[in-house]
């Protein structure tokens, strides 16, 4: 194989500049925690919609136009029994340290957002391996639905307990596999379309169980009906988003 050092470098370049959109939570550390305190539900139904969304608008509807036989809602499933059983690892490791009243959610948020960055940088490598131009609309369309979906998932990692600045470094980490998805993508090009079609499914099982098992009951523990309702909204505005950015972009 031989390497395109300039095509490599717009791939590594692209992936980054997508992996420092993690920084958006940087703005919250001049609000103080009393402000922030009132939002963190809000964010946690931002998530939870651009989750559901990428789930049903993007991941799902391109594993099935991928799929050559493949049976896309058993992958689906997959996904979601395997992130049901990471949950259930991750509480039993935490139960062993000295108490079981603990939310994994925050972990489980990492985890998927590490899987999705993934396959953004594959998809992001596919796209510019066959021309520059169409890498450069793809990572504006990944770019652009990944905003609202790192507020949401910086609020998540506040809600979990985490530190202002311990929140933004994990974001970043974890936004880094995009980079990483870019590169193997990039030197597996000719694999691509067999790798993605099999992730996608996976992933999308994966965001389904973040959303509707951890972050909606999250919701749901609002008695307060007036920030009930808010809440809603913006989770319908994370759904919403993902449906613009799929009108506007594709994909």
């Amino acid at each position: 194989m031989v390497i395109d050092v300039f095509e490599l470098a717009y791939i590594f370049l692209a992936t980054f500049i997508v992996s420092l959109i993690s920084f958006v939570g940087v703005v919250t550390l001049a609000l103080n925690d009393k402000i922030l305190n009132k939002i963190l539900l809000i964010l946690i139904g931002l998530s939870a919609g651009a989750l559901m969304g990428g789930a049903f608008l993007h991941l799902l509807p391109e594993a099935v136009e991928k799929s050559t036989g493949l049976d896309v809602y058993l992958f689906v499933l997959i996904g979601f029994i395997l992130f049901f059983l990471i949950e259930k690892v991750l509480h039993w490791r935490h139960c062993h340290k000295g108490g079981c009243d603990v939310h994994t959610f925050h972990y489980m948020n990492l985890v998927g957002d590490s899987i999705h960055n993934f396959i953004d940088g594959l998809i992001m490598a596919a796209s510019f391996v066959v021309s520059i131009p169409l890498g450069i609309t793809t990572t504006i369309a990944i770019a652009t639905h990944e905003i609202p979906q790192e507020i949401g998932d910086f609020g998540v990692l506040l809600y979990g307990g985490f530190s202002k600045k311990r929140a933004i470094m994990l974001n970043f980490v974890v936004a880094l596999t995009a980079v990483l998805g870019g590169i193997v993508g990039y030197f597996v090009s000719n694999l691509i379309e067999n790798i993605v079609v099999f992730i996608l499914p996976f992933a999308a099982g994966g965001f389904i169980y973040i959303a509707a098992t951890d972050l909606v009951p999250e919701i749901r523990k609002e008695l307060d009906m007036k920030k009930y309702m808010a809440t809603l909204f913006v989770f319908i505005c994370g759904i919403l988003i993902m449906w613009v950015t799929k009108v506007i972009f594709g994909g």
